[in-house]
């Protein structure tokens, strides 16, 4: 009994909270779109064209900023808003958190790297980018130093060090599978293809 019941937590509960967790997004969306709609007085439609709109202007932003002007327009606005410093540190965040969405179809934008630690250990870590900031990379001995987070089990954290590149041992695995592993503290070794497989317990 207890067995069953564990067996099927274990495989329904990622379904469900993945499946209320993008309803949630959803709903959102559509109301923020149904609040637009409003706006130009029309009435509620259907379920989910608030979302399609939402969807539509995102679209055309995408069209819209693969224009020349625009993009210079949109730099100028987004330069003297970041010359607020609360502004920046929010509005900086989220922008490179977003740009982890959108590598440009490179898969090798982050390098996932070991780093061997002091009593023979290792820990498993991300090259973020290919250099540090250049205030940071002025201080710092001289070397090819790259920033590397290792991420935090069970919580979206982490810790970013600046490491030696010859220090490091790269090794051929995606950020996303180095970081769910991470995330899950090892329990994640599973390849993509046999992620789907539903889990069976112990009989």
């Amino acid at each position: 009994m207890k067995n069953t019941l564990a067996r099927g937590l274990t495989n329904l509960l990622p379904m469900v909270l993945s499946i209320w967790l993008f309803w949630s997004l959803f709903i959102s969306l559509d109301g923020l779109g149904k609040l637009l709609l409003s706006v130009f007085g029309i009435a509620d439609l259907f379920v989910g064209a608030g979302f399609i709109l939402v969807a539509v202007i995102v679209f055309i932003a995408g069209l819209l900023f693969s224009v020349s002007p625009i993009v210079l327009l949109y730099g100028w606005l987004e330069r003297q808003l970041m010359k607020f410093p609360l502004f920046k540190s929010v509005y900086g965040s989220i922008r490179d958190l977003a740009g982890l969405m959108n590598r440009d179809g490179n898969p090798n934008a982050q390098q996932t790297v070991l780093i061997k630690q002091a009593n023979g250990s290792y820990i498993v870590g991300s090259i973020m980018s290919d250099k540090p900031p250049q205030p940071l990379e002025d201080a710092l001995p001289e070397g090819d130093w790259v920033p590397v987070l290792f991420q935090l089990s069970y919580q979206m954290a982490g810790v970013t060090t600046l490491v030696r590149r010859e220090d490091l041992i790269e090794v051929d695995w995606s950020f996303e599978d180095a970081m769910r592993f991470n995330l899950t503290a090892g329990i994640s070794t599973t390849k993509a293809s046999d992620a789907v497989k539903p889990q069976e317990g112990p009989q």
